[in-house]
């Protein structure tokens, strides 16, 4: 099928998840990604989960390194060389109204400076990934930290932070960059200019958490929001156990839901003898968060005195807003039964299965193909002979030079 971004050539030299986030966004899109790397992989080339569980020593394939480069062309250059830093930059400033488009998370490194650059191809589209707008380091799980989301996290009781496991911060960053790119690649396509676009990963999380009114709320109060465990702030949702020991969560965030879920618990008379003793109107959010406990002991019984099979059945058929918890085993074993069409096999060079995603976005219906799997430096020599020109002869010269690494 053909995808909306085929035509457009972007150079990616950018490790861990933000770039290669944003990269792969737009390769699934239909544009040709050319991930560059030095020779013999960059600092995520090995980095869990790998097949084995780590058993195959350093050179373990990651799971999390093919997943995240799929569908893009690698090549592998000796960026210690002149030679190699001078390759780099003819790909990134190659003539094309569909190329001279980069993304990176290069910092110090005076020949991939943008001014430098963009003195090779003035319309050139830079974006470059940072940890902090000065160009310090960072990653999610330290700007996460920063930003206040574990000490808010957790159950009430507990006394130290609680980081959350899920790259957040990093995902938002590598969509924000695909956005970038083709904001940049439209404001071209008008005026002719380049564009340099500088993303700290910093004030992707300062973004997040202020534009969900987070910190208004803090600078109101003065003191940080309580922990509430598995509890839905501001409103109601909280988990159940089931009487087979499965457990659900619940959410009642509309004023249909929380009747929904009154009426199929047989609670509603319940409810409103509650409302009445307490002066409480729970068709209000507010109020639902203010009883939050209340409400989920009077719920806990109907919930306990069912399997997740009548539960699952009863809860649908009353159209409540509910999920399952479900371990990651359970999410393959939907996936092998075709539950997920989002999902994808793909087999790694060394012949290991792998389970990857397509594009959430379905195109016309169509998630589109997940990517090739990805194999470092497999593409250096028809990229080069491909955007450079060169010939068979001088591709063979650089190989066995250690410039560039060859096929095989």
């Amino acid at each position: 099928m053909s995808r909306p971004l085929e035509g457009l050539h972007v150079v990616e030299c950018a490790s861990f998840v933000a770039g290669p986030t944003g990269g792969m966004t737009l390769a699934q899109l239909g544009a040709d990604v050319v991930r560059v790397d030095p020779i013999g992989g960059g600092s995520d080339q090995h980095r869990w989960p790998v097949a084995g569980n780590g058993t195959g020593g350093a050179q373990a394939e990651s799971y999390y390194w093919a997943s995240l480069n799929k569908g893009k062309r690698s090549v592998a250059l000796d960026l210690r060389s002149a030679e190699g830093r001078e390759l780099l930059t003819a790909l990134v400033t190659a003539p094309g109204p569909d190329r001279g488009v980069l993304v990176d998370n290069v910092v110090g490194r005076r020949w991939m400076a943008n001014d430098v650059l963009v003195a090779r191809r003035s319309d050139l589209i830079h974006v470059r990934v940072q940890g902090y707008p000065d160009g310090r380091p960072a990653v999610d799980y330290t700007v996460n930290a920063e930003v206040g989301i574990p000490q808010i996290t957790g159950p009430e009781e507990g006394g130290a932070p609680v980081n959350h496991v899920l790259p957040a911060w990093d995902f938002t960053a590598g969509l924000s960059i695909s956005t970038a790119v083709l904001a940049a690649l439209h404001d071209r396509g008008r005026t002719g200019r380049g564009a340099y676009v500088e993303l700290a990963l910093s004030d992707v999380a300062l973004a997040g958490v202020a534009n969900l009114g987070w910190l208004s709320e803090a600078a109101e109060r003065g003191r940080e929001r309580p922990r509430h465990g598995n509890h839905v702030y501001g409103s109601f949702g909280v988990d159940f156990a089931c009487s087979d020991g499965q457990r659900v969560m619940v959410v009642a965030l509309t004023e249909g839901q929380w009747d929904a879920l009154r009426k199929v618990t047989g609670t509603a008379a319940v409810f409103a003898a509650l409302e009445t003793a307490l002066e409480a109107d729970l068709n209000r959010e507010s109020e639902r968060y203010r009883l939050r406990e209340t409400i989920a002991a009077i719920l806990r019984p109907w919930f306990a005195a069912r399997d997740l099979a009548r539960v699952s059945e009863e809860l649908d058929a009353a159209r409540v807003l509910w999920g399952r918890y479900r371990g990651m085993t359970e999410v393959v074993a939907a996936h092998r039964q075709g539950a997920h069409p989002v999902l994808a096999d793909m087999s790694l060079p060394s012949g290991a299965d792998a389970i990857t995603a397509r594009s959430p976005l379905r195109w016309n219906g169509d998630h589109g193909a997940p990517g090739e799997t990805p194999e470092l430096g497999r593409d250096s020599e028809q990229v080069l002979a491909e955007v450079l020109g060169l010939d068979a002869a001088e591709i063979g010269r650089l190989v066995d030079a250690g410039t560039v690494a060859g096929a095989g």
